[in-house]
């Protein structure tokens, strides 16, 4: 028995896609998932809280970035939307009146769920790389840690794992201490 041949997803089918899902298109096949839960919601907004002040509006910190909650993006063929994503300014000065980017960030963060972990570290990261994105964090708000990876060559290395209540300086944003105890202060206890 022959299998059905599989037609590539197209944007069309992320258009239409229902409101209350997130879609992507990784592999020529169209994943939706649900909207994040409490935790990865909340971890997301209080991480780009926390480096919006230094790095987008430059208050504590050096500046120079953009940084943005959820943007879509179009890396070649795939279409992904990681929970943050920030460029530098010298590589997009302004956020353009468009529905996507086609401009790889030059940073990005997954925070991961159960129910997404498996295609952010094994797929998105992939793909992440191949379209040259420098820097990667890893956020688990279940098991309270952060990841830090830097693109080397086709490849992630891991530069560094901190967790719980550490307080840490983490590329891109070294220039910053970041307390982690910040982003789970108010998770209900596991």
């Amino acid at each position: 028995m022959v299998a059905p041949i599989r037609r590539r997803a197209t944007y069309e089918d992320v258009l239409a896609a229902p409101r209350h899902m997130v879609a992507e298109i990784i592999g020529g096949e169209l994943r939706l998932s649900p909207r994040p839960a409490g935790p990865h919601a909340l971890v997301a907004t209080m991480l780009g809280g926390e480096l919006g002040q230094p790095f987008h509006r430059g208050r504590g910190g050096p500046g120079g970035w953009l940084i943005l909650g959820e943007p879509e993006l179009h890396l070649g063929p795939e279409i992904v939307v990681p929970d943050l994503a920030g460029w530098r300014r010298e590589r997009m000065p302004a956020v353009a009146n468009v529905a996507y980017f086609e401009l790889a960030p030059d940073w990005l963060c997954e925070v991961l769920s159960p129910s997404t972990e498996k295609s952010d570290r094994a797929e998105k990261l992939a793909i992440y790389a191949a379209a040259g994105v420098p820097h990667a964090w890893l956020v688990n708000p279940l098991s309270r840690t952060l990841e830090v990876l830097r693109r080397q060559d086709a490849h992630w290395l891991t530069v560094a794992v901190h967790k719980d209540d550490d307080r840490v300086r983490a590329e891109p944003f070294d220039a910053v201490e970041l307390d982690l105890a910040v982003l789970w202060a108010d998770l209900a206890p596991a």
